[in-house]
């Protein structure tokens, strides 16, 4: 198993999905990351084959020391989202974080940054074949079954280190995926439940990233306006 990322590359990782896009993110920078979280083969052209959860990436060599393009970025966050199934990297230590889940995904946004490019979460093959799993609606009751719980397993492992956690999903009852990771994060993962701050439903379908980061940080603003107590 790979070890969790450095903060160095902690660093290259959040460079690569920020908006607006880094202009000084170097490749040997990006090659080093990319060691520390997936097999890297390097191959006599100068190319490296990248591989991590059943995906492929392949690094041809630059004449630039940069990153230069869109689309070179663009290429690597499409990798590391597709092939984001058994490994998490730590999405922040220490940060308020935003997740926004349904029973498709789970989006887990650093509430903080403006126009920030959240990791995305999707239930899992438990073979580790990389298929996702569609949603099932139960036409008898009209809720949705379970997910598997590698989903919540892989949205706690990149839950780990926040300082707190605020929490947006449709529904409400045992139909709701908030309702159902909540439970999930009380019952196995306590450490982690403790630092949740709320959990409101929204029609999250509606809203985009920049309207649900703002809702986010009213509601931070609101908490630590509050009083303590006792005080």
């Amino acid at each position: 198993m790979k070890p969790a990322l450095s903060r160095a590359h902690q660093t290259t990782f959040d460079s690569i999905f920020r908006h607006p896009a880094a202009h000084n993110l170097q490749w040997r920078d990006v090659r080093s990351m990319l060691g520390a979280m997936a097999d890297v083969v390097e191959e006599s052209n100068g190319n490296a084959t990248v591989t991590r959860n059943g995906q492929t990436l392949v690094l041809h060599p630059e004449r630039h020391k940069d990153v230069g393009t869109e689309e070179q970025l663009k290429e690597l966050r499409t990798f590391l989202e597709r092939s984001n199934g058994r490994f998490a990297p730590t999405t922040a230590v220490g940060v308020n974080l935003l997740v926004v889940i349904d029973h498709r995904q789970a989006r887990i946004y650093k509430s903080e940054l403006r126009g920030t490019t959240p990791e995305r979460i999707v239930p899992y093959d438990p073979d580790g074949a990389g298929r996702h799993l569609h949603y099932v609606d139960n036409d008898s009751n009209g809720q949705r079954r379970p997910e598997l719980k590698s989903y919540y397993e892989a949205i706690a492992k990149a839950l780990h280190g926040a300082t707190a956690i605020l929490i947006f999903g449709g529904g409400t009852g045992a139909s709701s995926a908030m309702v159902q990771l909540v439970a999930e994060l009380k019952l196995r993962h306590k450490d982690i439940a403790a630092t949740i701050v709320g959990s409101v439903a929204v029609d999250d379908h509606h809203l985009s990233d920049d309207q649900l980061l703002a809702k986010a940080r009213e509601f931070y603003a609101s908490a630590a306006a509050q009083p303590v107590a006792g005080s």
